[in-house]
C-alpha cells in the first residue's frame, strides 16, 4: 500500500516553545546533543500542553513508546501517525480531545522511539497485527474511536476491517491506499518513495516541499534536529518502505476494495486538496467503497499534513463527527 510522510514539527506553538526553550542556549557554541536534548525538551513541553504523558509499554518482543492523555472510562481514541512520523505529528489535533476522550497516541515500529527487534516484519498487516496486542496490553477496552494518517490510515482501515467490533467509527486523513484514480508520482509508481527517505543533509527541506502546501517557517536548530533524527531512523524506515513496494506488487485496486468494503464502521475522510503524495481525488474513490462514510471533507490550501498544516480546521469537523457517534442510539437486533 502506498505510503505518505509524517513530519512531527509544529507552526505558531513551536516557534514559541522554541524561544523560551532555547534562548538561554547560545547556538553558536551548541553540540549536536544539546540540540537534541532541546528539541526533546520541545516535544515534550507540547505533550503537556496537549494533555499528554509520555510512556512505554512493553509487549512480547515490542517496547512501545506512546503518550496518553484524558481520562480512564471515557471513550477511547487511538491515533496512528504516517511512516517516518512520530506520535507527536498529532498533538496539536489531542488537545482538543483530551478533555473529554481517553486519548492513546503510539509511535509505530519504525518511527519514535518505540523499540523493536533487528529483523522485525514492517509489513502493514503485521504493523496492524501487534497495534492489536499493544491496544490490548493497555487495557483499553471496548471499542476505540481510531484515526490514521497517511500510511497510519492503510493501517486504520485495515484495523477497522480486521477487528470491527473494537472499532466505533474511522478517520481517514490523507489516507494511503491502492486506488485507480492514481495521478501522483508517488501512487503511480510506490518505487520513488525511496526519493522521499531522509538519509542525508537537506533531503528534510525536499520532504517539507513536497508533504506541505506551503511549509511554515522552521528554525535552524529544529529542522536540524528533526533531520539528524529522521537520518538517524532510516534503517527501519527503507525496511518498510520496501514493505510497502511489495504490497503494491501483491495488491491491487480489486483487492483493496475489497478490504474497505468489509469496513462498517461510520467513517470521516479528510483531505488536503493540494497533497502532492496522494492525489486528492482518491478521496471520492475511498467513499464509494466504504459502506458508512460521509462526503470527504477537502481542505483548500493544504498539502499531505492537514494536523499540521491546518489542526484547527481538522478539529473542527472531527469533533462533531466524534459527538454523533457518541450521541447516536445504539442499533437494536431485528425481532424475531
Amino acid at each position: 500500500m502506498n505510503i505518505l510522510f509524517s513530519v512531527p514539527l509544529r507552526k505558531t506553538f513551536t516557534a514559541a516553545l522554541l524561544a523560551c526553550s532555547l534562548s538561554a542556549v547560545a547556538i553558536s557554541t551548541t553540540q549536536a546533543a544539546e540540540i537534541e536534548m532541546s528539541f526533546q525538551n520541545l516535544l515534550q513541553q507540547e505533550r503537556a500542553w496537549a494533555g499528554l504523558q509520555s510512556k512505554t509499554l512493553k509487549v512480547g518482543d515490542i517496547t512501545w513508546s506512546y503518550s496518553e492523555g484524558g481520562q480512564a472510562g471515557k471513550p477511547i481514541i487511538v491515533l496512528i501517525h504516517g511512516l517516518a512520523g512520530s506520535r507527536d505529528n498529532w498533538n496539536r489535533v489531542a488537545q482538543a480531545l483530551t478533555a473529554n476522550y481517553h486519548v492513546i497516541i503510539p509511535d509505530l515500529p519504525a518511527s519514535g522511539e518505540t523499540q523493536v527487534p533487528k529483523e522485525f516484519d514492517y509489513s502493514v498487516p503485521n504493523v496492524t497485527e501487534k497495534l492489536r496486542r499493544f491496544i490490548e496490553a493497555a487495557n483499553l477496552t471496548g471499542p476505540a474511536h481510531i484515526a490514521g494518517h497517511s500510511l497510519g490510515g492503510s493501517v486504520a482501515m485495515l484495523y477497522a476491517g480486521q477487528y470491527s467490533f473494537e472499532t466505533k467509527s474511522l478517520f481517514l486523513v490523507n489516507a494511503a491506499g491502492v486506488y485507480r484514480t492514481a495521478t501522483t508520482p508517488y501512487l503511480k509508481d510506490p518505487n520513488q518513495i525511496r526519493n522521499m527517505v531522509v538519509s542525508k543533509k537537506g533531503d528534510f527541506n525536499f520532504l517539507m516541499q513536497q508533504a506541505m502546501y506551503a511549509p511554515p517557517f522552521i528554525p535552524k536548530e529544529i529542522a536540524q534536529a528533526q533531520e539528524q533524527m529522521m537520518i538517524g531512523q532510516v534503517e527501519q524506515t527503507k525496511k518498510m518502505i520496501e514493505q510497502v513496494i511489495a504490497l503494491n506488487k501483491l495488491y491491487t485496486p480489486d483487492s483493496f476494495a475489497l478490504l474497505t468494503r468489509a469496513i462498517d464502521a461510520p467513517t470521516l475522510i479528510l483531505w488536503g486538496k493540494q497533497d502532492k503524495i496522494i492525489n486528492v481525488e482518491v478521496a471520492s474513490e475511498l467513499k464509494s467503497l466504504l459502506k458508512n462514510a460521509q462526503p470527504p471533507v477537502i481542505l483548500d490550501k493544504v498539502g499531505h499534513m492537514p494536523m499540521l498544516e491546518a489542526d484547527q480546521l481538522v478539529v473542527q469537523q472531527y469533533l462533531p463527527f466524534l459527538n454523533k457517534i457518541q450521541t447516536a442510539k445504539p442499533a437494536t437486533a431485528p425481532s424475531p
